[in-house]
């Protein structure tokens, strides 16, 4: 018997899964999920959002919601990105209790029990936290530390370290996530942003069920400079420090010049020292100008006011 209620009634739990070329564990992540949900005894609805998947995923979910009515697809027109999908599947989630999950089995299903018992105490958040990261290269994992390390440290919100987006969100968290228009989203600066009374389950990462990571060493840079611009400022405020300084030594070697040129008369300057100074100078410059166009970019994008994403079909 799966506990789904009817469109009048919402359900007490959504489960939401962003879907990307998933299609060889929407079978077995289905088989350890739903046991889990009929075990807790609420009614509960699945919602698949695939992501412009370009394997079976959708069809592999048409068949699934055959077997499985409580299955809800959203069907992305194209390829938006995990923070689109994830942001996709909670708006449409209705349950009273939110939960996003990854269908690779990396997230183990069996710890949502655990989670609904934490939200009955009455919190409203419930964040799963990594004890290990199995199945990741040491380099990610140490890119992953370095980056909570310097994202805390310039920015006002901290972002929990081995904290995903693996957790449970009550109905009043998602209506306050749904307050935020931003375009360019870092989901896990904004679960950290709204707040609300929070507990922390503690799991261990398993590897995939099947295939890979859709996240490379380029997207995961990208995703790291999304985090930092969109929660700190202190990459623009930086420059007006480091300017400060160069303006200082410039001043000191000036001084230093003249009082050269008062002493032991008029000197020829190096060709080889100028040559490096303007290198240099045109170096930190051209860094400056860099980081103010991820931000100008940044603005770009957002006063264009697209939607986050684009939903071709529901099932």
């Amino acid at each position: 018997m799966h506990n789904l209620q009817t469109n009048d009634k919402s359900p007490v739990l959504s489960i939401v899964c962003p879907a990307y070329n998933e299609a060889p564990n929407i079978r077995p992540f289905l088989q350890k999920l739903i046991p889990v949900l009929e075990k807790i005894g609420e009614s509960y609805e699945i919602i698949f959002v695939n992501d412009g998947s370009t394997d079976d995923t959708l069809e592999s979910l048409i068949d699934a919601k055959k077997e499985f009515p409580p299955i809800r697809i959203i069907n992305l027109s194209r390829n938006f990105g995990k923070e689109a999908a994830l942001t996709a599947g909670i708006d449409h989630a209705r349950g009273q209790a939110v939960i996003p999950i990854d269908a690779d089995l990396q997230h183990p299903p069996e710890l949502i029990e655990e989670m609904v018992k934490k939200w009955k105490e009455g919190y409203d958040v419930v964040a799963a936290k990594r004890l290990s990261r199995t199945g990741e290269h040491p380099l990610k994992k140490l890119s992953a530390r370095l980056f909570y390390n310097l994202h805390n440290k310039i920015s006002d919100i901290d972002i929990p370290a081995d904290i995903g987006d693996f957790r449970l969100m009550s109905r009043k968290v998602v209506e306050a996530l749904k307050l935020l228009p931003e375009n360019q989203r870092f989901m896990k600066g904004i679960f950290a942003w709204v707040g609300f009374k929070t507990a922390v389950v503690e799991y261990y990462q398993e590897e995939r069920h099947a295939g890979t990571s859709s996240f490379n060493a380029w997207k995961l840079w990208n995703f790291a400079l999304d985090g930092i611009t969109s929660f700190s400022t202190v990459p623009l405020r930086v420059w007006f420090y480091i300017g400060l300084v160069i303006s200082g030594f410039s001043f000191l070697l000036g001084v230093y010049i003249v009082l050269e040129v008062l002493v032991d008369g008029i000197d020829v300057p190096g060709y080889a020292s100028t040559i490096l100074m303007v290198l240099f100078l045109g170096g930190i410059q051209l860094i400056g100008i860099g980081i103010l166009g991820e931000y100008i970019g940044r603005i770009f994008k957002e006063v264009k006011r697209r939607p986050t994403y684009i939903v071709e079909d529901e099932y």
